[in-house]
């Protein structure tokens, strides 16, 4: 399928070749036939993007701050290649399209079906796009596919003025309307249908002839020279609502909404504005300043975009959804015209045209731009296409043949450099968005990208797995890959649940599996050089295990219960470098968690687990998510036969013994470049990976123990 991407780098706009995305659970596939280039926001963002970086620095100063924290918990090596990633890669763009359903994984729709999609993660200028249900609603018949592009910026607008008052308030009122574009007119025709007296504003007089057409009764350029005009047309009174729709870095829309608003009125902001607001003003008028959440309710909650848990009509009238359904309503009613709006309309190839026009390259007055997907017959839904980029002749002989499934920042980071500089063939890559398979297989070389992990597992060129996708699709990966014969490497966890663990004991047995799970930190120098340290012990151990492993808000996709929570998630890594330098497996584990009526604390993020191993040693992991994050990570003490080690965030580590310290120094890593030179090292010369299954399965056993043991307030054994 045919997409429209900008490279982060160069801020170049492409329409490019990519893989179709799979069905999302719970939402449709859609074969677009339009989509609306939103030009406010959509401009913004590309020139972002096409400028220099010292430009983007001044202007996102919170995003030089994550980079600066980056280096310090990181280091410098791991944060350049976290920013050259970013910059290496490509952005979607658009976040409105109407097309027909392809697939359905939900019952409230049926291919077939005409539909309207929203969402800046989803509805994207793309011939086929996956989106949620709750980001979709039927077009009704009598409203073409080229109007109801428009229904997210529709929903917007909507939004604003429901922020403004409701339909009994609105009739009759004096709303002013600051900025006159896009958004603005939409806004115009909205308070009009609800029997607003409207007063359209904006710095640019060529859009008043349309805003006057649309229903503004009073035109005026938005300075403070309107207010007199406006105090006249409200006999005296100032308007009841300002809805501000304008984008500027600016004040002076803020500003001027302060001025012409009638005491005790409304200040709505939908657009991207300026808002240093002065106090006085607001004091005096007791003014109600709002900020419009984008659709409505809904917007930025998971659960309600992503897992499809609508909320009662009873309770919250407007959702995003009913927003959008409510915009094409208007629409197929007449009482809203989308369709004079638009002035411009492009195929999907002819994209980078649209986005000149735009951004002012072609000087061309426009309003609505729209992209049309009229060839898409001819569109092909392959899942997985070759890499053009890809230059891999020279390393056809070699025998680690790669095939690579879900890579995000954290594969990126951590895994695939290694896997490159191994000089690895790197046959195939699948991750769940289109535009990310493309980024990865051109920086890392893979010779094709895909959108189904099926079609890498069963490649014929692949000849071993890597598997990092979100946790509770580990176990189907590795059973698939054991089926097919495969040795998979997989990170953590193994697993998510006893029933997916016999799944694949099962699958190892029948197939004679190779399976090996991404616990680095066995690997890492500092826990080397430990268990050097202790290598003629004749004596358990007792190992305390403190991770400040930080607070991940509930709406996170790691705190989502399928993903099977921190403990086994994360927890394992640590339970398995006991397991590493005792050479003893879990017998026993009970563990406690904090109790808090703190509604945002995650009580299972911060508990202490102890655990006693078959040879007598005994061990604690103190994993607290209520810290602060300028204390280390991770810090580890070892005792045994009247010696101590002391591990300190991978930097450091200090032997102790006979009253004298010996420190050794370290670069910070945390093993997973050793990692993977060990995997491959260890499977081109043994056939096997470094790590047996049993203490796989045995590690992945003890953090199911550790949960139960939070749930019954008892010791499990195992």
């Amino acid at each position: 399928m045919l997409q429209v991407i900008q490279h982060q780098k160069t801020g170049a706009i492409l329409v490019e070749e990519l893989p179709a995305p799979q069905c999302l659970p719970g939402g449709v596939l859609v074969r677009v036939l339009n989509s609306l280039i939103s030009a406010g926001t959509e401009r913004t963002s590309v020139s972002k993007a096409q400028s220099s970086l010292l430009e983007r620095a001044m202007k996102q100063p919170q995003e030089v701050a994550k980079v600066l924290e980056s280096v310090r918990k990181d280091g410098i090596k791991a944060t350049f290649r976290k920013v050259q990633g970013v910059l290496d890669s490509y952005k979607p763009l658009g976040y409105s399209a109407s097309g027909i359903v392809i697939e359905s994984q939900c019952t409230e729709f049926k291919p077939g079906d005409r539909v309207a999609c929203a969402g800046n993660k989803y509805a994207f200028h793309a011939e086929i796009i996956t989106v949620p249900k709750n980001l979709v609603v039927r077009i009704p018949e009598n409203v073409a596919f080229d109007n109801a592009s428009y229904t997210t910026l529709g929903a917007i607008a909507m939004q604003g003025v429901r922020q403004a008052g409701t339909s009994i308030e609105l009739l009759g009122a004096n709303v002013a309307v600051i900025g006159l574009g896009l958004l603005g007119q939409i806004t115009v025709q909205l308070l009009n249908a609800a029997g607003s007296r409207v007063i359209g504003l904006d710095v640019n007089e060529t859009l008043f002839i349309a805003a006057k057409k649309f229903g503004a009764e009073l035109v005026l350029s938005s300075d403070n020279n309107a207010v007199k005009s406006i105090e006249g047309f409200t006999r005296g009174l100032g308007v009841d609502a300002v809805i501000i729709t304008a984008a500027t870095d600016s004040n002076e829309p803020v500003d001027l909404a302060l001025n012409i608003a009638r005491k005790r009125g409304v200040v709505v902001v939908v657009g991207a504005v300026g808002m240093n607001i002065p106090r006085s003003p607001f004091y005096e008028k007791e003014l109600e300043f709002k900020i419009s959440c984008s659709y409505g309710p809904g917007r930025y909650d998971s659960i309600y975009e992503e897992q499809g848990v609508d909320y009662p009509v009873g309770y919250v009238r407007w959702t995003e959804n009913r927003n959008m359904q409510s915009f094409l309503d208007l629409i197929a009613a007449g009482k809203v015209d989308v369709r004079s709006m638009t002035t411009h309309t492009f195929t999907v190839q002819e994209a980078a045209k649209a986005y000149d026009l735009i951004m002012g390259v072609k000087k061309e007055p426009y309003s609505g731009v729209v992209l049309s997907y009229l060839h898409q017959e001819h569109t092909g839904n392959a899942r997985i296409v070759p890499n053009l980029k890809s230059q891999t002749s020279n390393l056809k002989s070699h025998h680690c043949h790669i095939g690579f499934i879900g890579a995000g920042s954290f594969a990126q980071a951590q895994l695939l450099p290694p896997l490159k500089s191994l000089k690895a063939r790197m046959v195939a890559v699948a991750t769940n968005t289109p535009i990310t398979a493309k980024s990865v297989a051109e920086r890392f070389g893979f010779e094709n990208f895909a959108t189904d992990a099926e079609e890498v597992i069963k490649h014929s060129d692949v000849t071993l797995l890597f598997c990092a996708s979100r946790h509770e699709s580990h176990a189907g990966y590795v059973i698939r890959a054991i089926e097919e014969e495969k040795p998979i490497f997989v990170e953590k966890p193994l697993a998510i649940s006893h029933e997916q663990l016999v799944l694949i004991d099962a699958a190892i047995e029948q197939y004679n599996g190779h399976v090996m799970v991404g616990f680095n930190r066995r690997f890492s120098a500092p826990f080397k050089t430990i268990k050097e340290a202790f290598k003629n012990r004749v004596e358990p151990m007792a190992i305390s295990y403190r991770v400040n492993a930080g607070y991940i808000p509930s709406d996170n996709w790691v705190q989502e219960p399928l993903q099977g929570g921190r403990i086994i998630g994360e927890g394992c890594h640590f339970i398995d470098c006991m397991v590493f330098l005792t050479d003893a497996l879990p017998v026993s584990v009970y563990a406690e968690a904090i109790s808090t009526a703190n509604g945002k604390a995650q009580g299972h993020d911060t508990v202490i687990i102890t655990i006693k191993f078959s040879d007598g040693s005994i061990g604690t992991l103190q994993y607290f998510a209520n810290g602060d994050s300028a204390v280390p990570k991770e810090y580890c003490e070892v005792f045994c036969g009247g010696k101590t080690a002391i591990m300190n965030n991978f930097k450091t580590v200090e032997i102790a013994q006979g009253k004298r310290i010996k420190s050794y120094s370290f670069n910070g890593t945390k093993g997973h470049q050793e990692e993977i030179r060990e995997t491959i090292g260890s499977l081109q010369r043994e056939g096997r990976f470094p790590i047996e299954y049993n203490v796989l399965r045995s590690v992945t056993l003890a953090t199911f123990a550790a949960e139960v043991s939070l749930q019954t307030g008892l010791p499990k054994r195992l």
